[in-house]
């Protein structure tokens, strides 16, 4: 199993959440909201088999923390993992998108710089601009768009762009949502979480939590969960070796 996007640093009580990483022996990437949280998120599965921490600045954040891009700048040789990154064009964000456009696109730019980048990316109510500024650095790393909410054909595009797209329970309770997901491309889903900001029935969720979205493949693809099991861990190698 896996948990492509999840807020390791966030979670009220670190003990549990760390213990569910170890039960589980998934393979987890553990996301920052800003890059001064990178080294102390680190250090909190430092020894934790299968656990990666990416370096981000968030779009809701980009306003308030775009100082913090030189720190980034020092970071980004530490790991391969970006995120979380990207766009916000929802109610209460959307007025800073001139900041938010100036981060991610220096992110992307930095990226450039590297050949082995992945990156998870929110695009909230902001798709075209995502899509845009990936296409326009398609050298920027393997994008993972996280909790893709979007039109078939903003999803052909993402596909055509070389996207990987992560789902979590969470999406399993929006019609919407489960639409997206029945567009997908098998060889291009990875499993997230979105923990603890993420809830299924006011309860937080933990990696443990996306066996409810395999057995929902199963039951979607009319396909066994070892089927479902078998594929997820193929797209996950083919990401990781790219």
């Amino acid at each position: 199993m896996m948990d492509m996007h999840c807020h390791v640093d966030l979670y009220p009580d670190y003990d549990e959440v760390l213990k569910d990483i170890i039960n589980t022996g998934s393979y987890i990437l553990s996301v920052t909201t800003v890059p001064s949280a990178f080294e102390g998120t680190s250090n909190l599965t430092r020894g934790i088999k299968n656990c990666r921490t990416a370096l981000g600045l968030h779009p809701q954040l980009a306003h308030q923390r775009k100082n913090e891009l030189v720190l980034f700048d020092k970071l980004i040789s530490e790991t391969r993992y970006i995120g979380e990154i990207g766009l916000d064009g929802s109610r209460g964000f959307v007025e800073h998108l001139g900041d938010q456009l100036l981060v991610f696109k220096h992110i992307l730019e930095m990226c450039e710089s590297f050949n082995d980048k992945i990156l998870t990316i929110h695009s909230l109510n902001a798709v075209d601009k995502v899509l845009e500024c990936l296409h326009v650095h398609p050298k920027s790393g393997i994008p993972i768009l996280h909790w893709f909410l979007a039109t078939k054909k903003q999803v052909l595009k993402a596909v055509e762009l070389g996207c990987y797209f992560s789902i979590g329970p969470a999406m399993l309770a929006s019609a919407r949502a489960r639409k997206v997901i029945s567009w997908l491309p098998e060889d291009r889903i990875l499993l997230e979480t979105d923990g603890p900001f993420a809830k299924v029935d006011g309860n937080i969720l933990f990696p443990s939590s996306v066996k409810s979205v395999i057995e929902y493949l199963s039951n979607d693809w009319e396909k066994p969960k070892e089927y479902i099991l078998a594929t997820l861990s193929n797209n996950l190698r083919n990401l990781v070796s790219s």
